[in-house]
């Protein structure tokens, strides 16, 4: 039975307003968590009149507070965007107005002790996996909110609050310029994509028609411009890997144009369908960067490493932002940036949420069943985290020809690279729990990155186990120009030659990675002269690599070495399995070299968001053993080298849990350490 009278408190934060509540005080489940903060703004009317909401986006925000569970923080925050006469929420963004809050709303509730003068607080945003320094007044161990700071679009002055974002750089996507590009086209309009904070979409206001001097009600009522931006926002989330951004709150819309001197650039902010009244911080840390930087559509004058004064002016004022850049010319990046906000406590009690946001157990039981009874009700898409032509993407189609005639629906394969996979199981993780979005996962991201470095997904708790779909051996290939007759001569070759006999791979902590790491282990290679690896965003580049004499070895799965070998364009020197491969009997094991405990099978399977309802679970579960079932797909996958495996749900939880505890010590015994930088933090440039 949930609790229906929690305490909260009410907070003006930045320039934002809504209820701060500690982790705790919600219900466990996360699906009656964002039922509970549905109850609590009362989403449900567009007035919002049984709520704290005050209908408008910017009065519909949740902080979430809870001590960190990441090493090196103070604090998680967890920002919530609940809807405006829907019921939804959105725990995808980041919101900096709301973040200021954290630190004074912490302390006062003993998460943090106070220090005298100030008191400096390190956030995990869970969001996005960003870390922030917040300092905060506090006068004799005390939280003050009375002070003479004042910023724009807020009545009145109080105590200043300093936030300094540490690494928000790439924290979403993986990258600074999520398409790769600092200006994409699009039907002729220039546009620049840019994670940093918040992932925006930029373009200057004259290419749209506008000046961008404009107040917010008049943007808001050019609905033109309203619908030629959401076209282009739909289509840049796409390219930027964040799926179908229809029913999502990112990327936001930024239209720039010149500020009045060199130090500061006029934005107008959307969140996203409407012009914001002033400015969200996040959105302003992403246009600074995109102002800092050369070669975006926000570009201001050439600036050179050191800390400099921007500022980003908006409908009521301007954010004043001091930004550090390292670096020169097309290598120059943004590594910090520091601002001020206000915040204050409006009241603080007990939040009364109302029983219709929560249906019995009975309308439940019954709503379950009806909802798995016409599912699915739109395509299903079923989200890869490597890129098209590897092993995963090829396994993934061949499940889905037959997958969508027996679900009733379309069902597509959405290819989603970046980050080691990050990028994707973050995606479906943050999706709704309603079995249209699922993940093809497998070894690396539900079993060997979650022991080798922080995440921002928990492949446990983040995701609901469907089924296993099957197993694929690993091999050690090479080249066909490598002068290698078999892996004793790859080893002396490995432990005499001063040529760099770089190995490829498929990404940092996969298979093709981690073998090739070990094995340098195993045979004892100098680390001074140590092969280099060549890392690539998932199998079929790295193999494009091997081919192309780009790097000279690699460990891959039979699955996407099977077209290669038969076709002759490399050759295969070893497997990393207990017994020599029935197909292929003429191609030894490892173990048979002297190289014990080189176990290195690949397994594939299907997971869904957390939160999916049970009878959905089980009807694709059921649906998913029935295509592996299929004589055509049995064949098709042994033709490709792989083996069908099917299972539980359960039975695929309790092997995620097998595989975590077997990788941790794999990692321990050879003494391959942890990646230096989280996922979150991969490819900032």
């Amino acid at each position: 039975m949930v609790n229906r009278t929690i305490p909260c408190v009410l907070m003006r934060s930045g320039t934002s307003r809504g209820p701060f509540f500690l982790r705790e005080w919600l219900p466990e489940n996360d699906t009656e968590r964002d039922q509970a903060l549905i109850g609590a703004i009362g989403a449900s009317d567009p007035l919002q009149l049984d709520g704290l909401g005050g209908g408008s986006t910017l009065n519909c925000k949740v902080a979430i507070v809870s001590l960190s569970k990441k090493p090196g923080c103070d604090l998680d925050y967890l920002f919530a965007q609940v809807g405006v006469g829907h019921q939804s929420v959105d725990t995808r963004p980041n919101c900096g107005n709301m973040l200021a809050g954290v630190a004074p709303f912490a302390i006062e509730q003993g998460l943090i002790q106070a220090q005298e003068g100030t008191t400096t607080v390190r956030i995990h945003n869970v969001n996005t996996g960003a870390t922030i320094e917040s300092t905060v007044c506090t006068p004799d161990r005390q939280v003050t909110y009375e002070g003479d700071a004042r910023i724009d679009g807020v009545a009145g002055t109080a105590a200043p609050i300093l936030l300094n974002f540490l690494d928000a750089w790439g924290a979403v996507t993986g990258k600074v310029f999520p398409t790769g590009n600092r200006i994409d086209v699009i039907d002729g309009t220039e546009v620049t994509c840019i994670d940093a904070a918040m992932p925006l979409m930029i373009m200057r206001a004259q290419d749209m028609g506008v000046s961008g001097n404009e107040r917010p009600a008049e943007l808001d009522a050019n609905k033109p411009l309203l619908e030629r931006i959401e076209k282009l926002r739909i289509e840049m989330g796409r390219r930027m890997g964040l799926g179908d951004v229809t029913h999502s709150v990112i990327p936001k819309p930024v239209l720039v144009s010149h500020g009045d001197h060199a130090d500061c650039i006029v934005s107008r902010y959307f969140t996203p369908h409407k012009c914001h009244v002033s400015h969200a911080v996040t959105g302003a840390i992403g246009v600074v960067t995109a102002f800092a930087l050369p070669g975006t559509v926000a570009s201001g004058v050439t600036r050179h490493a050191g800390r400099h004064p921007l500022s980003v002016v908006h409908p009521q004022g301007q954010i004043d932002l001091d930004v550090e850049l390292q670096g020169e010319g097309q290598d120059i990046s943004v590594v910090r940036a520091a601002l001020v906000r206000t915040a204050r406590k409006i009241m603080k009690g007990e939040l009364h949420l109302p029983s219709y946001v929560f249906p019995s157990l009975a309308q439940a039981s019954i709503a379950a069943q009806e909802l798995a009874n016409h599912y699915p009700q739109q395509e299903v898409k079923i989200i890869v985290p490597t890129s098209t032509g590897g092993g995963n993407d090829t396994m993934a189609r061949i499940i889905t020809r037959k997958f969508g005639p027996l679900l009733g629906h379309a069902v597509s394969v959405d290819n989603r690279t970046g980050a080691h996979g990050s990028v994707a199981a973050e995606y479906v993780a943050a999706s709704a729990p309603d079995g249209h979005t699922l993940m093809f996962g497998y070894i690396a991201t539900h079993g060997i990155n979650p022991v080798m470095q922080s995440l921002r997904y928990d492949p446990q708790k983040d995701f609901a186990p469907v089924g296993l779909v099957g197993y694929s051996p690993t091999l050690l290939v090479t080249n066909i120009n490598l002068p290698v007759r078999n892996l004793q001569d790859l080893m002396d070759l490995l432990r005499t030659t001063q040529l760099p006999l770089n190995y490829a791979s498929a990404g940092e902590g996969t298979i093709p990675h981690l073998a090739a790491e070990m094995l340098l282990r195993k045979l004892d290679i100098d680390k001074a002269t140590s092969p280099e690896g060549l890392h690539h965003e998932g199998a079929a580049p790295a193999i494009n690599a091997l081919v192309r004499d780009q790097a000279h070895w690699m460990f891959l799965s039979l699955f996407s070495a099977l077209p290669y070998l038969k076709s002759g364009k490399i050759k295969a020197l070893a497997t990393a399995t207990p017994a020599r491969l029935p197909e292929w009997p003429n191609i030894p094991t490892l173990g048979e070299w002297g190289l014990e405990d080189f176990d290195l099978t690949q397994w594939y399977a299907l997971f869904a968001p957390s939160g999916t309802p049970p009878t959905i679970l089980h009807k694709l579960n059921q649906t998913l053993n029935q295509v592996l079932n299929d004589p055509d797909v049995h064949a098709r996958m042994a033709q490709d080298g792989a083996q069908v495996k099917t299972s539980t749900p359960q039975e695929l939880l309790r092997h995620v849990e097998t595989e975590q505890d077997r990788w941790c010590k794999i990692l321990a015994s050879t003494g391959i350490s942890a990646l230096p930088v989280s996922i979150a933090d991969a490819g900032i440039s």
